[in-house]
């Protein structure tokens, strides 16, 4: 049986698949490093130390899951390619799926999460199966200079996809404490890591923030919170763009937009949130997910994490229904939170200045 990961994204098994395999079956590098208020020289904790669930009650969620309806997976057209890039002070997004997504602004092209395998496993026979393709294919990708990876989880830390991209684009890649030795394991070399508000430049005019988040790492057995989990800001003449990457509600995103101003667009987790007992310390709900772009003062929000693996006990639609319910009932446009289709791009309108500025954000 598969637990926690194959619906939290880390695919630890159990069982007999583990029989005469040890303590360390699929486990990744730890972090090694001295102690901060998030790293207890062993594990890392989230911030304000919020509690995590135990194997207890994972047992009461798998003996009493309500799972919602998913439908078989569909072979569906891939969107157009994006473009080539895009000028000094413009912003596109391409919705490639599940946390992937196309981030073009300022004259590069960076991904987050990139995720083009059929499972979210460390096999290739069983895990959480794809229920509709990439939005975009592989091959239409324009050339990527960034790479952004959030956490090791199955979903989020796809090795094929990443030595993929090394091999066809040589981007950097920028990974949280402790990630970099299990990307170097598969000849992915020069990978930057980042603690939380550590920065580094992208270009001349563009940096990268690595931020706070709720959630936890782990891709084995025996490896739970030994590397860092964390969200980006990216900031450069077209704004900032925040990606939130998999992360419960916290207090994390006050901090944010007081140490690094309102964001332009935040990509905002909305699915895998049910059961709401279980689920709320890691995932947003849409609910919080609209409530967290209102407290970073996004000028825009939009949607990433649903519709893509079978992780929780919403079915595949319900994460946008939910959305829709939770915008109608906190008064916020439909417009200041996108929900783009698999493969959809989308330019990002300016930020707008003075009272313009001050409207938006009251729409929000």
């Amino acid at each position: 049986m598969w637990i926690g990961g194959a619906i939290l994204g880390l695919a630890a098994l159990t069982g007999s698949l583990v029989v005469g395999l040890g303590c360390y079956a699929f486990s990744a590098p730890g972090y090694e490093g001295e102690r901060t208020d998030h790293f207890d020289g062993e594990r890392f904790h989230n911030p304000g130390n919020a509690p995590e669930h135990g194997p207890a009650d994972l047992l009461r969620w798998q003996t009493s899951r309500r799972p919602g309806p998913w439908s078989a997976p569909t072979d569906t057209a891939a969107g157009r390619p994006p473009p080539r890039r895009v000028g000094t002070g413009e912003l596109r997004v391409t919705f490639v799926g599940h946390s992937t997504v196309l981030i073009q602004m300022d004259g590069l092209n960076i991904l987050t999460d990139p995720m083009w395998s059929e499972r979210a496993s460390p096999i290739g026979w069983a895990g959480p199966m794809r229920v509709r393709p990439p939005g975009i294919r592989f091959r239409d990708l324009p050339p990527i200079d960034v790479v952004l990876i959030s956490h090791n989880h199955y979903d989020h830390l796809d090795l094929p996809t990443l030595a993929r991209l090394w091999r066809t684009h040589g981007p950097r890649i920028f990974v949280p404490l402790g990630d970099a030795a299990l990307l170097a394991g598969e000849g992915i070399k020069g990978t930057t890591e980042l603690d939380w508000w550590q920065e580094a430049p992208l270009s001349g005019d563009v940096r990268l923030v690595c931020v706070p988040a709720q959630h936890f790492s782990q891709r084995g057995t025996c490896d739970r919170n030994r590397t860092l989990w964390a969200g980006y800001v990216i900031e450069g003449p077209a704004g900032r763009v925040y990606f939130a990457g998999d992360t419960g509600y916290g207090p994390h995103f006050a901090a944010i937009r007081e140490r690094l101003g309102p964001p332009r667009l935040a990509l905002l987790p909305i699915g895998a949130y049910r059961p709401r007992w279980f689920m709320r310390r890691a995932h947003l709900s849409p609910a919080d997910a609209v409530e967290a772009g209102g407290v970073l003062g996004a000028q825009r929000s939009m949607a990433i994490h649903f519709g893509t693996f079978r992780l929780g006990d919403d079915g595949r639609d319900e994460p946008l229904d939910d959305l829709a319910a939770a915008l109608e009932g906190a008064g916020v446009a439909r417009d200041h939170f996108w929900a783009l289709g698999f493969g959809e791009g989308r330019d990002v309108p300016p930020t707008p200045s003075g009272e313009d500025a001050r409207q938006e954000r009251a729409g929000h």
